[in-house]
């Protein structure tokens, strides 16, 4: 079988565009697919990054999450798709509850990576100066960290996109992944490659998202 021409990729864009296909137009696809993410990747980003900073400053918290985390760590984000279909069915919480645990793990270890970077001078520095363990965390360990907390996050986006595909392809009415598991069965491979666009530029996006808000959140850093 050979690669779709652009014509043919075109026209199956149109075909999804304007009259629909897998249940659903092109615009309604994507919203499906970005909803998913967005919810799983804001709530894996803020309990991972907050996970991070507990374990990297404290050495009990660590003692105590850091035995779970490296036990469920190994285990593939994908494995735990039949687990999240029993307990949560073929709706979205089982997709989020996926996308979840793949983007939960990049956010966490440059978090905790980050929070351990700070050098002893730094941190002695800030104790001579007497500040508060508020202003501590806020102006000189979290700021420190943020490079390597940015990173993960980038990590994260990436994993929530890689695995929402794969989660879409079992059970899923609307979405990006659903438009491939479709157009496999199918056999059409121009609306595989329409698909595929789709994944990239809708992750293309919300990484540039990302970065803007990396820029903002470290303005004494300049970023190419």
């Amino acid at each position: 079988m050979r690669f779709p021409s652009p014509s043919d990729a075109w026209a199956s864009l149109k075909v999804i565009a304007f009259n629909g296909y897998g249940n659903g137009k092109l615009h309604q696809h994507v919203l499906q697919s970005v909803g998913l993410v967005t919810t799983a990747f804001l709530i894996s980003s803020a309990s991972g990054v907050l996970l991070g900073i507990f374990m990297g400053a404290n050495r009990k918290i660590e003692a105590i999450f850091n035995p779970i985390f490296l036990t469920l760590r190994p285990i593939p984000p994908l494995a735990w798709i039949p687990l999240a279909i029993v307990w949560l069915g073929l709706g979205d919480p089982a997709k989020i509850m996926v996308i979840f645990v793949a983007a939960f793990v990049p956010s966490a270890i440059n978090t905790f990576t980050g929070i351990r970077s700070l050098d002893i001078a730094q941190k002695e520095a800030a104790l001579m100066l007497g500040v508060s363990r508020f202003s501590f965390y806020t102006e000189v360990l979290i700021p420190t960290a943020m490079p390597l907390i940015f990173s993960g996050l980038r990590l994260s986006l990436q994993a929530s996109w890689t695995t929402l595909v794969a989660a879409e392809l079992v059970g899923a009415a609307l979405g990006l992944g659903s438009i491939l598991n479709q157009a496999a069965q199918d056999i059409n491979p121009a609306m595989i490659l329409v698909g595929m666009l789709s994944v990239a530029i809708c992750g293309w996006l919300m990484t540039q998202l990302l970065g803007l808000l990396e820029k903002s959140a470290m303005p004494w850093r300049r970023l190419p």
